[in-house]
């Protein structure tokens, strides 16, 4: 199995973790007290002495909802950080939890689904359809993590991609099914509003048999760092201690999950600030670690009281997501735990000119075929141009868009890939999809109605700070693949949990926003397409001209200097370029598509491997495929319409996994 080290410096040596807690505690009563005074008046508290009034509605909200949220808090808290502990010794990374390994997304998945569809087992087998999706979820991460002999960055980038398919597929079904999942939604945000004791005196004996039983695992696991082969001249049997570990991790999970949603980096963050004040034993990290979970899952559900238009698990996950980033300096992998092959390879395709042609020539059928093949309340049916009237104003700019965003997506992969030399980069995996939706939420509550320029510079800023930021944080480990996917994918964490605390805030400039988020094409018109349209035609040959640069950089900086190339002034241009690309595009299609991975790789499958060839014919497929996206999404399911962003990542996450579990040892 592969193995984790951290930095003798992260050890804290010679401190204990209890100035810590204090701190924590401190802060979580200060904050708790606060929020009581704010709803209790000097002269209510009284109310709440024995004798008093049980009538008074002030001590029935302090008695029955008050004090059973802070309970649940309490109890998730402790149970997200054993479980956590338990990911993390076992599989021996720093970096897993549920959420992070797909667990969380596996349960709550489950749980909409019998929501909608088998909603009176919830009644009775609601802990047992969390633990299906759990281990479900967990199965396929633990499936391709084993193909890579448990690389630790591969482990976590699968849970990561597990959750956001889970996520993608309960987006499509909120569209068909938004009325019967509205309680669903808030659930799923890791509310932890209560009105009665009823969810913490179920969950407190749950977890405390899962506490007493971990207690009885820590010492058999603690043989497991004197390594494999030590442990098993011990006599201890590795695999099923494992499974048991992963077992009860698990469990504890779907169990927090089923009764309170999902609460997010609780588990990565208590064994981990343990760990980092001193906690270097498995019992001192599961015991301070559960006892930092509480406080910490304490102070974020008192902090968010005031604001009761954020959920926890948002408060946990702006938290979480920085923390992840910092603890990947602190990660350091054995050299046999990703290969590094690089995306591109320098011999070319035959008359790939020839195929470039074709691929275009396709392109233009398939646009036609969309704008002019559509199904209505009578069925299919082919229309002429002559037929379309007033359709043609909403189908062909719709079509336009998509196909334009497309190509500035996979071309903007492209030159992703080529510059990292990661042939499992793109816009949307490394968060700059997600920093250009940021930098448009931030423009629309500073500007009102902003035009089509500002939004493509505000988008374009925040696509690039995101980039250059998620370069700054890789450049440490040499850009290596996985470290600098697992980068740009805590950045969007990061950046999506900054956008779903401004969409939660209820201002009313964000309802326009829920359908842009999703990739939508609803409302393109003929100014944004042209708009995309002008983009696409003049950066394309920008990156066209670059070919040279494109060629030799992934050779690396000294082969590219020796060559006559300025490194740094034509990465800039490139890097500028390609947020520039996503940000146009992202305007169209919204923040997550995986076209921007899809389109290069495809692209290579059809043996285009030269810069020239590569852009053009990833530039055309790209298009193919948000394009024909659109037109699922506008037709298979007539009436009802899915986003054609939304249908993109729902089969993306999953060709992500399988580029993933192929690209094993």
């Amino acid at each position: 199995m592969s193995s984790v080290t951290v930095p003798p410096a992260a050890h804290a040596r010679d401190r204990s973790p209890w100035p810590f807690a204090v701190a924590l505690l401190l802060a979580a009563v200060v904050a708790t007290w606060l929020n009581l005074h704010r709803a209790l008046p000097a002269s209510g508290w009284r109310g709440l002495l024995p004798g008093a009034d049980p009538d008074d509605m002030q001590r029935v909200v302090i008695l029955y909802s008050f004090l059973p949220r802070l309970a649940v808090s309490l109890i998730a808290g402790v149970a997200l950080s054993v479980a956590g502990a338990l990911f993390q010794h076992v599989l021996r990374n720093p970096l897993a939890e549920p959420t992070t390994l797909g667990v969380a997304a596996g349960a709550s998945l489950a749980m909409t689904l019998s929501t909608l569809w088998f909603p009176a087992w919830l009644l009775v087998h609601r802990d047992v359809i969390a633990l299906a999706g759990a281990v479900l979820a967990f199965g396929v991460v633990f499936a391709i993590a084993w193909a890579h002999a448990l690389s630790p960055l591969v482990l976590i980038l699968a849970g990561l991609i597990v959750t956001l398919c889970a996520g993608s597929i309960a987006s499509v079904l909120a569209l068909f099914f938004n009325q019967g999942l509205l309680g669903v939604f808030l659930w799923q945000s890791g509310a932890l509003n209560q009105n009665s004791w009823d969810v913490a005196l179920t969950l407190l004996p749950r977890v405390a048999v899962g506490i007493a039983i971990t207690a009885l695992l820590v010492k058999p696991l603690s043989v497991m760092a004197v390594g494999d082969d030590a442990a098993r001249a011990l006599g201890v049997s590795l695999r099923g201690l494992r499974l048991v570990a992963l077992l009860f991790g698990t469990l504890l999970s779907a169990w927090i999950v089923s009764a309170l949603g999902v609460i997010g980096f609780v588990g990565l963050a208590g064994p981990a600030l343990a760990r980092l004040n001193g906690a270097r034993t498995l019992g001192r990290r599961v015991t301070w670690g559960a006892i930092i979970g509480a406080l910490l899952l304490w102070l974020a559900d008192q902090a968010v009281q005031p604001f009761p238009f954020v959920p926890t698990g948002v408060a946990t996950a702006l938290l979480g997501a920085p923390l992840l980033l910092w603890l990947l300096r602190q990660l350091h992998d054995t050299p046999a735990t990703h290969r590094h092959d690089g995306p591109v390879r320098i011999s070319a395709a035959r008359r790939p000119l020839m195929r470039v042609l074709i691929a275009f020539a396709g392109l233009a059928c398939l646009a036609l075929a969309a704008v002019l093949v559509s199904r209505g309340v009578h069925g299919w049916r082919i229309d002429t141009p002559g037929s379309l009237g007033r359709l043609a104003e909403l189908r062909v700019p719709r079509v336009l868009g998509a196909l334009a965003a497309g190509a500035m997506l996979s071309v903007a992969g492209i030159l992703i890939q080529r510059l990292s030399a990661n042939p499992m980069a793109s816009p949307e995996i490394l968060g700059i999809s997600a920093g250009a939706s940021l930098g448009l939420i931030a423009l629309l509550f500073a500007v009102h109605a902003p035009g089509g320029a500002l939004q493509l510079a505000a988008a374009s800023i925040g696509a690039l700070l995101a980039l250059l930021t998620m370069l700054m944080l890789a450049r440490r480990s040499g850009f290596s693949p996985e470290r600098l996917v697992l980068t740009g994918i805590g950045l969007s964490t990061a950046f999506s949990a900054l956008a779903a605390l401004l969409m939660a805030s209820g201002d009313p400039r964000m309802a326009t926003m829920l359908a842009w988020m999703a990739g939508s094409t609803y409302g393109v018109g003929g100014l944004q397409a042209a708009g995309a349209l002008l983009v696409c035609a003049v950066l394309l040959p920008v990156s066209l001209l670059c070919a040279r640069a494109l060629d030799v950089m992934p050779l690396g900086d000294t082969v590219a200097r020796a060559l006559g190339l300025d490194v740094a002034r034509t990465r800039l241009w490139l890097l500028l370029a390609a947020a520039v690309l996503s940000a146009a595009a992202t305007l169209i299609i919204g923040p997550i598509s995986f076209v921007g991975l899809m389109g290069p790789h495809l692209a290579r499958m059809a043996r285009l491997r030269r810069p020239v060839a590569q852009i053009l014919g990833g530039a055309f497929i790209g298009a193919a495929l948000l394009v024909l996206a659109d037109w699922i999404g506008r037709n298979v399911l007539f009436p009802y319409q899915m986003p054609a962003g939304l249908l993109a990542t729902f089969v993306g996450g999953p060709y992500f996994l399988f580029l993933l579990w192929r690209d094993r040892h």
